[in-house]
């Protein structure tokens, strides 16, 4: 019942409206269209973490339901992304590569008894790497010749949260 609770909490419904925003990206076709839902994923982004912080509540399934729900904007936006041909095949990994490295140190984390402690929590790079993220799907969607610059930046951001983390790990394991 206490977790039905949580996620009623105004902060995790403002993180749930990414999924709709996501639903809304592969429906509504038009590049202005798009270009609002982008904006609003970010405002959205934004919003839920600082109203959890000003206002309240700050909940474990805020925690986890807001990257969730980043992922699952940023997965859908590229996949739309990838299917329509605004974006190639290297382009769609190089976008989801910090996403699907963090999930498996995630799972090796979990695994391996000795990192089991560890906390896996938001840290800058990785905040910076999801605003890129969205920042391309505006480049790819405005001017997609704007995109290929932008995703050597999202790759090497990409790689900066994942050493991140993975430093991070590192310390947290050696205390």
């Amino acid at each position: 019942m206490r977790a039905l609770s949580e996620l009623r909490s105004l902060p995790n419904l403002v993180s749930v409206s990414r999924l709709a925003l996501a639903a809304a990206f592969v429906l509504l076709p038009r590049t202005d269209v798009r270009i609002v839902l982008v904006m609003a994923a970010l405002a959205t982004d934004y919003l839920d973490g600082w109203i959890a912080r000003r206002l309240g509540p700050v909940t474990r399934i805020g925690a986890l339901l807001d990257p969730f729900a980043d992922r699952v904007f940023v997965l859908v936006g590229v996949s739309v992304f990838l299917f329509e041909g605004a974006l190639t095949t290297v382009g769609y990994f190089v976008m989801i590569s910090r996403d699907l490295m963090t999930a498996f140190g995630f799972l090796v984390g979990r695994a391996m008894p000795s990192l089991r402690g560890g906390a896996f929590q938001a840290r800058f790079p990785g905040k910076l790497v999801t605003v890129l993220q969205l920042a391309t799907f505006i480049a790819i969607l405005i001017q997609p010749g704007a995109a290929r610059p932008m995703l050597l930046v999202v790759a090497a951001t990409s790689l900066w949260a994942v050493v991140d983390y993975t430093w991070m790990l590192h310390r947290s394991r050696a205390r």
